[in-house]
């Protein structure tokens, strides 16, 4: 009985450890090689994180190298000392806590592993639009006809719109940008985007208002806008588009 406990424990102790990290990295491996992990990490970030991925899994494999229960003889080494009357009731605590920690380590692990992959929530994008400051102040500073305006994304974009310090020099740019609907002013909606520097934790949204009737598409829809720059006499800039088009989300729908 002694032994199957002994077994059992053993077991879990290298499930915590082992198992779980190995699932996670194959899990990691499978949504690079599907072109999926890109909705939770920056793509510049996407090698480093395949090669974590790779080392632990030969880690994994070198564990096997190692006798079930081998992880545990370490902590017997330091029980020598230690007040009987204590024991049992560390044990129990920690028992409790390995558990504990075990249910919702695995339950993130398998989560993980049998559910979608899916981009933020526009009311995630929604909740943070008033909690952050302006995305990459200063990335206005190239003028028009110096940069190549027709590069920017809405992130560069909402930038310029919030900080041009000659909003009239923008007068006219063109632009292309793709973005979801977020309710914006009465003769507008915001085109919004999510933008992220290294992975979805920093992740927040940028907008642009472009003049469109909000009744025509709603919340979270993906559309599609070609037009022009328009520089308003009070020295706000807003989007007139020639042409909105209805789109599906895309396989990247995130700025970096």
């Amino acid at each position: 009985m002694a032994d199957s406990s002994s077994r059992a424990r053993a077991l879990g102790t290298r499930w915590l450890g082992v198992g779980l990290a190995t699932v996670l990295a194959v899990v990691t491996i499978g949504l690079a090689a599907t072109g999926r992990l890109t909705l939770f990490i920056a793509p510049e970030s996407i090698w480093f994180a395949c090669a974590g991925a790779v080392v632990v899994l030969l880690g994994a494999i070198w564990s096997f190298a190692l006798p079930l229960g081998a992880e545990s003889d370490h902590d017997h080494d330091h029980d020598h000392g230690i007040d009987e009357d204590e024991t049992p009731r560390r044990r129990t605590l920690t028992l409790v806590g390995t558990a504990s920690a075990g249910v919702v380590a695995t339950a993130v692990v398998v989560g993980a592993l049998v559910l979608p992959p899916a981009s933020l929530s526009v009311d995630l994008a929604m909740s943070r639009a008033d909690a952050g400051g302006t995305l990459f102040a200063g990335a206005d500073t190239p003028q028009l006809g110096v940069a190549d305006t027709t590069t920017f994304g809405v992130g560069e974009w909402s930038s310029v719109f919030a900080t041009a310090s000659r909003p009239e020099a923008y007068d006219g740019a063109p632009v292309t940008l793709v973005g979801f609907v977020t309710p914006g002013e009465s003769d507008a909606v915001n085109l919004t985007r999510m933008v992220i520097t290294h992975c979805v934790i920093d992740a927040q949204p940028a907008a642009v208002p472009v003049t469109i009737d909000g009744a025509e598409y709603g919340t979270g829809q993906w559309i599609e806008v070609t037009g022009t720059v328009k520089a308003d006499a009070d020295g706000s800039l807003r989007v007139l588009p020639e042409s909105v088009v209805a789109i599906d989300e895309p396989g990247d729908p995130y700025e970096y």
